[in-house]
């Protein structure tokens, strides 16, 4: 007798005390759902910071990881359509199906930009609902943040008020340090750039840099010598302080055109995790705006 009614204890307990499995995309929504979540949640990131999200391999482990998910939470907009459909299909976890409860994108929240007015896949690696890279702007993570703690209490609502309150105190601290990179970054409003990639639109949008020319010919197409040749010809008419690259890129053609130029490159951590001292969602600002401001000098 004792030992059925431990093993009802154990099986209550358990019940109880059953944190969220929470399957992330990109390493800023994991640090995201931290912030928000806390203990309520295991939390799992599918890519690192040194990876491109677009390129991923829909590999067993993740397929592994999206069957035990209550929650997925990812970008959306298309960015991780070569391989998320995938890892969810083969899941055969029908919670985290997308339109369910368990299946979060941050891009529904957020004013979408570089919206094409045409889809052509000649045109390169361009997304129907807009431009995905919407992390670059700090001020995104505000409505995300709110939708994403809507969808926590949905699915958990024995701890709603925990929610709550954690997306209160992580709203109040978001709201002053926004007030403090942007007081930090209004030298750089005017400033012309160079982008290795059309990753940057949302970053540029928020601090006013101005985007004079892009390495890439078309996105996702890595670029020619010949390509860099016309882009070193832009730059001579329409001038630039430094050229901005995301950490996961080669390198190479942000050096090759910074030298000849001779403006500076600037790599950019771009999510969380994409260098030593952007270890979370507010590090990763401070070191994206001291980077950009280094630029400068």
């Amino acid at each position: 007798m004792k030992k059925i009614l431990y093993i009802i204890f154990l099986l209550l307990f358990s019940t109880t005390a059953h944190a969220l499995n929470i399957f992330t995309c990109e390493p800023e929504w994991a640090a995201l759902t931290q912030q928000l979540a806390g203990d309520k949640a295991d939390i799992y990131t599918a890519t690192t910071a040194l990876q491109d999200p677009h390129r991923i391999e829909a590999r067993p482990s993740l397929i592994a990881k999206a069957r035990r998910a209550d929650l997925v939470v990812c970008t959306g907009a298309e960015l991780e359509m070569a391989w998320l459909p995938v890892v969810l299909r083969e899941s055969g976890n029908s919670r985290v199906q997308p339109g369910s409860n368990g299946y979060f994108e941050a891009a529904s929240a957020v004013r979408m930009l570089e919206v094409p007015t045409r889809l052509d896949r000649g045109d390169g690696d361009v997304h129907a609902m807009g431009n995905p890279h919407i992390q670059t702007d700090a001020r995104n993570f505000l409505p995300v943040a709110a939708a994403l703690s809507q969808r926590l209490m949905q699915l958990d609502p024995a701890n709603k008020a925990a929610y709550q309150q954690k997306l209160t105190v992580f709203e109040q601290q978001w709201r002053a340090a926004l007030a403090k990179w942007e007081k930090q970054a209004a030298p750089l409003r005017g400033v012309a750039v160079v982008v290795q990639h059309k990753g940057f639109p949302y970053l540029s949008n928020w601090l006013g840099l101005r985007e004079v020319a892009t390495l890439e010919p078309k996105p996702g197409l890595e670029p020619s010598a010949a390509w860099l040749s016309q882009v070193q010809d832009t730059l001579r008419q329409h001038p630039a302080k430094m050229v901005l690259r995301a950490a996961y890129q080669d390198e190479r053609p942000s050096q090759w055109i910074a030298q000849r130029a001779r403006i500076a490159a600037v790599e950019l951590p771009y999510t969380v995790g994409g260098n030593d001292d952007a270890k979370d969602l507010f590090g990763l600002f401070e070191d994206t705006i001291a980077r950009l401001l280094k630029g400068l000098q």
